[in-house]
């Protein structure tokens, strides 16, 4: 007779990019009291849970093959909200489009987004997202004032700074190996307007790239490149940046009675006429090593019929949440999909190393389709990605004819940074081995990572693609 979990309705599940898939159980609990039964449940009959929002990481962190997949996104009630002091308590499946669309009419902005408003609060939280602006006030972990933590163990632990500490800034970046977050209080950024002023900079190379970068930081309250990652010789590495600074009330157009309201936010449903649902297959014939290349010659060209320094104003989302524009883009890549390659790599090395990555690609004919630029400063958090420098994330497109060279290209693209002292980012990945994250992060945080998962889900309960991937054999034999 098949156990309660096991009689569990069955579905597909993918990560975001569409490459990675998993056949799993899947349930869907409404509350606290109902996930805390299904680890139970889970511990009993021996069965691995991947803990899932909305599903937006990339790679495999949020499937788990012939397991269970436990979905926590309609656990999504605001709590409570301080409009005093700018501090909101949340359920863990609060989107991000939740929390924007509750808190930006009365002053504020989550301090902290990705190019997504999609995510939950607790996957963000449970890869310690960044930003355009993480080279200024940090990742989402910084913004997290404390949270309630429900360990496969029959825990509910209250973590904070002062409170559980140790545990709590590993939660954050634990890639939700720890526990599930029930409960999360954030503190949000005041703004005074609904828009930006936004700056755009156009670079002739890599090199150009970054001197702006160092030039400009920490000045705009954003700062963001788009690259491009086809065309080589003296041109590679070529792109527009984003600078970007919250506007005074005093100089909002609209007044910020109005621009702060949600009618004044929204993207538009349709881009040159067309419907935005459809636009994803006018990209499809473009999406290849030719078409990209045009693309992205057409995008560099128009950025010269405006001045250098062109300036404009933008709203939060309109300059935020990029990937949103074009629903279902990812699907533009066809059956085998995308995947993104996340490195981050200390300042001084960063542009040697990020230039040999983009030639290497290039070379191999698997050119990234999308290279997108930031600046990083270091956190506490234990699986912290970040360092004192830079990230290049590489979107690379996977299909049958090249995936085994494309997993064969990020196992060298890792050993190019590993030898950099550079880090990844797990809401990212599809291609690290075991022998990557120890080198990344050291024997002492990852061994003080695997203490704290034996403590808290001595079981195994909690067993992702992604851990079964990089943990396997430390905690489990394969």
């Amino acid at each position: 007779m098949p156990s309660e979990l096991r009689r569990a309705p069955r579905r597909v599940v993918a990560g975001f990019g569409l490459a990675m898939r998993s056949y799993s159980h899947y349930l869907e609990p409404r509350s606290t009291e109902e996930l805390a039964r299904i680890f139970g449940r889970a511990a009993e009959e021996g069965l691995h849970i991947a803990l899932r929002g909305t599903g937006n990481s990339y790679g495999d962190a949020a499937i788990a093959h012939r397991e269970l997949v436990v979905d926590t996104a309609g656990m999504n009630r605001v709590l409570s909200f301080d409009r005093e002091q700018g501090v909101i308590d949340i359920e863990p499946g609060v989107t991000i489009r939740d929390l924007w669309t509750q808190v930006l009419p009365h002053g504020f902005w989550p301090a902290v987004v990705p190019g997504t408003m999609k995510p939950t609060l607790a996957g963000v939280a449970a890869m310690n997202v960044h930003g355009k602006n993480n080279y200024k006030v940090g990742p989402i972990g910084d913004h997290v004032l404390d949270f309630d933590l429900l360990t496969p163990a029959g825990q509910t632990l209250r973590c904070s700074r002062t409170e559980n500490r140790e545990l709590f800034h590993a939660a954050i970046s634990g890639f939700g190996m720890l526990g599930a977050f029930t409960r999360m209080k954030l503190r949000l950024k005041h703004v005074e307007s609904g828009f930006l002023r936004v700056e755009t900079i156009r670079t002739r190379d890599l090199a150009e790239s970054f001197a702006i970068f160092e030039e400009r930081c920490p000045e705009p309250d954003y700062l963001v490149g788009w690259l491009d990652g086809v065309v080589g010789g003296r041109s590679a590495g070529r792109g527009v940046l984003h600078a970007a600074s919250y506007l005074p009330a005093s100089e909002d157009p609209l007044g910020a009675a109005r621009s702060l309201q949600i009618e004044a936010q929204e993207l538009p449903s349709r881009i040159l006429g067309v419907p935005k649902s459809l636009l994803w297959m006018g990209m499809r014939p473009f999406l290849n090593n030719l078409g990209v290349r045009c693309i992205n010659a057409a995008k560099y060209q128009a950025s010269r019929l405006h001045r250098n320094g062109h300036r404009y104003l933008q709203s939060h989302v309109g300059f935020a949440f990029l990937l949103d524009y074009v629903p279902e883009w990812r699907r533009a890549y066809g059956l085998g999909g995308l995947i993104q390659y996340q490195p981050f790599v200390p300042r001084a090395e960063a542009p040697r190393v990020f230039g040999e990555l983009i030639a290497l690609a290039r070379k191999r004919g698997m050119p990234p389709y999308l290279l997108v630029l930031k600046r990083h400063r270091p956190d506490d958090f234990l699986l912290t990605h970040a360092v004192d420098g830079y990230s290049l994330a590489m979107d690379l497109r996977v299909t049958a004819a090249n995936r085994e060279a494309l997993w064969k290209l990020g196992h060298d693209m890792s050993e190019i940074v590993l030898a950099a002292g550079g880090r990844f980012y797990f809401a990212k990945d599809a291609l690290l081995a075991p022998h990557h994250v120890r080198r990344a992060w050291g024997d002492e945080r990852w061994n003080a990572f695997l203490a704290l998962k034996r403590t808290h889900d001595p079981r195994g309960v909690l067993r992702t693609d992604l851990a079964r991937r990089l943990l396997g054999e430390e905690l489990w034999g394969s």
